[in-house]
This record gives structure tokens, sequence and C-alpha cells, in this order.
């Protein structure tokens, strides 16, 4: 059982990430880091989650597996759920609003742990250092179905919005290749997915060829995105009718909260930041200010999306799989649909090429460390990227990315996502209690209250989403503990240093 919890001290973390034979090359400064965590976070979700979100779900027939947790805890069988999610309405808004509060609250904790461990893996890092291998083992599985799902739901949103413009362009593709083979647990005779699964291998060439071109890309594809909205928001604007916010929470809280675990997928991408910290040049100060500014700018966007779309159009009328194109396309703005929409996709493929990086780390680091097989972390001589990985990553993500519907997606990622940063959360508390004397550059403020609140807000989201999303969250991490105690706890360094070998570094 000592073994499970064994940690790795903070120094032997940056010493490892310092051999030559695993050192990637740091070229990131404190802009392109936040441009990053932007281009992670607006992606698929803010022009398409934001209508499912607000109009809601309906069922073709009555299940409690449907039904969010908390509403089966509250009601029982009598949960008010069972035919669908509530929607929230024009209170979509304050969805976003309270869901980036609970970001920022993680955000500020990942931002001081960045700080102190400036080196890759992010959330599966920090709790290696503070909680031990076995739990880092579970968050770093759990880290590769949050990029992996998050990935392929945001490929399954950019083949929607291609088929979108290429209708508007008068081209009609073959249905068949254009739509998932699966959607709400049905088969829509479609073959494959082919759009979804092209821009991710796309996005895995960009990825192994450098740190720098990916970035550089990104940072374009942010600028562009950005200015799509802008262009929705201030175009939209004038056709702001007051009565579509009356009554502005039509479900009540129930409603709101639903639509902020539906929508906390869109938030999802910041910690993806904190994952380039071996790739950063100055990372100790660079990534706690890119994790809050990524926040900051993305929030204030959203909320303005939020507010526009259901002033635009009753609530009712936004479910929908491309909510924003086709609300423009009722008003008449067809010049103004087409530029939005080829902001939306550029800001999805943005968001692939995060999450596709940020997923190719999580497996580099954890094979690093001997849990996964070792050809994950080695790296390429020229491009000086882990390519095993991202190659790997990239087939994991794009053939699921042709095969299934975004609901399922979304809401998979999001409760993997949470229990991670609650996990982090509780690092903070740990490394305060057994490291308080260790230099931190940022320091999170007002602890204990803010890790605290960052769990207990990082639970009631997860108990906002549907029985079946926990069961299939249950299924990932049973799958996972196999593959542990079957592989990775045999392989895992720390393993073969207690059977005779080098100890130092372990506390």
């Amino acid at each position: 059982m000592k073994r499970l919890f064994r940690t790795k001290s903070i120094e032997r973390l940056i010493a490892e990430s310092e051999n030559p034979d695993h050192k990637l090359r740091r070229s990131l400064g404190p802009w392109s880091l936040a441009a990053l965590g932007i281009g992670a976070i607006i992606g698929t979700g803010v022009f398409i989650l934001t209508g499912t979100a607000a109009a809601g779900e309906v069922l073709q027939f009555e299940s409690i597996l449907k039904a969010p947790l908390l509403d089966v805890l509250m009601h029982g069988r009598n949960a008010v759920s069972m035919t669908g999610r509530p929607g929230a309405g024009p209170g979509i808004a304050l969805s976003f609003f309270l869901v980036a509060v609970v970001c920022a609250l993680a955000g500020l904790c990942y931002a001081e742990l960045a700080s102190m461990i400036p080196v890759a893996g992010s959330a599966y890092t920090y709790a290696y250092a503070t909680i031990g291998e076995f739990v880092a083992w579970i968050i770093g599985w759990d880290l590769i179905l949050e990029y992996a799902v998050s990935n392929m739901a945001s490929a399954v949103g950019f083949s929607a919005y291609v088929h979108s413009l290429l209708l508007s362009l008068g081209i009609h593709l073959p249905e068949t290749l254009m739509q998932p083979v699966f959607a709400n647990g049905t088969l829509t005779g479609a073959y494959f997915n082919l759009p979804g699964f092209i821009i991710i291998m796309i996005m895995t060439i960009i990825l192994v060829i450098g740190i720098r071109e990916s970035a550089g890309a990104n940072n374009l594809m942010v600028a562009v995105k950005i200015t799509a909205i802008l262009v929705f928001v201030v175009a939209a604007s004038r056709y702001i009718e007051v009565e579509n916010w009356s009554p502005f929470m039509p479900n009540g809280w129930q409603g709101v909260l639903t639509g902020g675990a539906i929508v906390f997928f869109t938030y999802i991408g910041f910690d993806s930041v904190s994952t380039a910290s071996e790739e950063a040049r100055n990372p100790q100060r660079d990534i706690p200010f890119a994790i809050i500014a990524s926040l900051i700018v993305c929030a204030t966007l959203y909320v303005m999306v939020a507010l526009v779309l259901t002033g635009i159009q009753h609530w009712p009328t936004l479910r929908n799989a491309a909510p924003v194109a086709n609300a423009l396309n009722a008003l008449g703005l067809e010049s103004v649909q087409r530029w939005v929409t080829i902001g939306a996709l550029t800001g999805m493929i943005s968001s692939m090429l995060v999450y596709q990086f940020g997923q190719a780390r999580i497996w580099f680091s954890m094979s690093r460390d001997g849990l996964l097989p070792g050809a994950f972390s080695r790296v390429h001589p020229r491009f000086r990227t882990p390519h095993i990985s991202t190659w790997t990553a990239g087939l994991f993500v794009a053939i699921p990315a042709g095969i299934f519907d975004i609901g399922t997606l979304a809401d998979l990622s999001n409760i993997g996502t949470l229990f991670a940063f609650t996990l982090v959360s509780v690092g903070v508390l740990v490394f305060r209690r057994t490291r308080p004397e260790y230099r931190r550059v940022f320091r999170t403020p007002w602890v204990p209250f803010v890790p605290i609140a960052s769990i207990v807000c990082c639970f009631i989201l997860m108990a906002s989403l549907p029985i079946e999303t926990w069961l299939r969250f249950f299924v990932w991490l049973s799958v996972g503990l196999v593959i542990y105690f079957v592989y990775s706890r045999r392989h895992s360094a720390f393993e073969k240093e207690a059977v005779g070998q080098d100890v130092s570094g372990i506390r």
C-alpha cells in the first residue's frame, strides 16, 4: 500500500525534465501560451453547446440514466429530467458566468502548482508530487479521456459546420460521409464522419513537425476566431428582441445548473496550458499569467455570445447542431453567417490543435515515468517533439470521431475534467502543508478557502451530469485500474528502483 502512494519530489521531477533523451524545446512566450489557452477554450462549445444548453434536450423515451445525479438524489424515481435535460433559456449567460467562477477557482490552483513544478503532464504530474503514483495514474488516465473526448467532440462539431458552410455555397456532399455512425445511441445510417477524421490527422502532422510552428498557426487562428465572435456580436445585436429574454430562467436553477454542466465543456482547455510547461521559456512566471488571461478573455466572450444568441432567437429553437449559423440564417444574414462559420471552423481547428498537443504530452509524461510503454516518451531527433505519442493520440481520437455523436462525448469530457480540477485543488492544500518553504512564483490567494470552494463547486457540477455519464466514467476508470495493476505498476520507474536500484527522490 505504501508503494501505491509514493510521491516524486519537485527536484526530481525538474531534473528528469532536463534529461537530454527526453528534453523538449523551450520556445513559447507568455502571449503564445495565453493563445494556447484561448485556442483550446474557444472551439466547438461556444458555437454548438450554447444552443443545446439553452434549449435543453428532449429524449424519445424515459430513462433514469439520462437524469442528472443531483436530480435523482433530490427526487428519486420522480426525477424531473428522466425525459431530457431542462434548458437554461436566456439564463445560459448566467451558466457561463458561474462556470467561469468555478474554472477561475481551479485555475488559481493550477497556477500555483504550475509555478512550482514547471514540468509537462499538468494534473498528472502535480498528483504524482502531492498524493502519489496510484492517484497520479488515475488522473493521468482521466486526462487522456478529457483531451481525447474533447477533441472527438470538436471534430464532430467541425464536420457539422463544414456541412453547413458547403450547403450555403450550394455544394452537396454525401450525407453518409458527413455524419457520425451513432447519434443518441442509435444508428444514423452514415458510414463514417470523414471530415472529423481528416482534420484530426492534419493536426497530428502539424504537431509532429514542431511546437513553434504549431504555436504560430494557433496564434493566427485565435485572432480569426475572436474576430468572428465579435462580428457575430456586433452584427446580430441589432436584431435583439428583449422579450426573448423573458423569462430569463424558464426552468429555474435546475436549468441553470444543468446548462452549466453542459457548457462546462466550453471552458475545458485552460489546463492544457500547464502541459506546455517544458516548452515555455519562463514557465514559473508565464504559465500562471496564461491560465488567468485565457479564462478572463473567454468568459467575457462567452457571456456576450449567450446574451446575443438568446436575444435574437427564442431559446427553444436553439436545439440544433449549428445554432449560431442557423440563427444568422433565420435573420437573413447569410453573408455574416458565412464569415462566422469560417471563424467557427477556425476556432474548432485551433481547439483541436491544442487538445492534441496536451494529450500527447500526457502520454509522454506517463511513459517517461514507466507507467506507459517507453516508446511514447521518445523525442524526434530533428523536431524535438514526442512524435510517437503524437501519432498515437491522433489515431486514438480520429477513429472514434468518425463514429460517435457530440452529446455523449461532451459529457464524458466534462466529468473527467471536473475530477482533474478536484485533485489539483487538493494538491494545493497538500503542498501548503508538506512544502510550505518551497518558493512559489504565484500563490493561490485565500487558502484554504479557494481550493475548498473549487472542490465543492466541481462536485456540484459533476452531480449535475447524467447518471449514464457517471457509469461510463467508472467503466473508463475500471479499465485504467486493470492496466495499472497488470502493466504500469510493475514497469513504473519507482517499482524498478524499489527492487534494488537508486531510490533518491522518493519521499
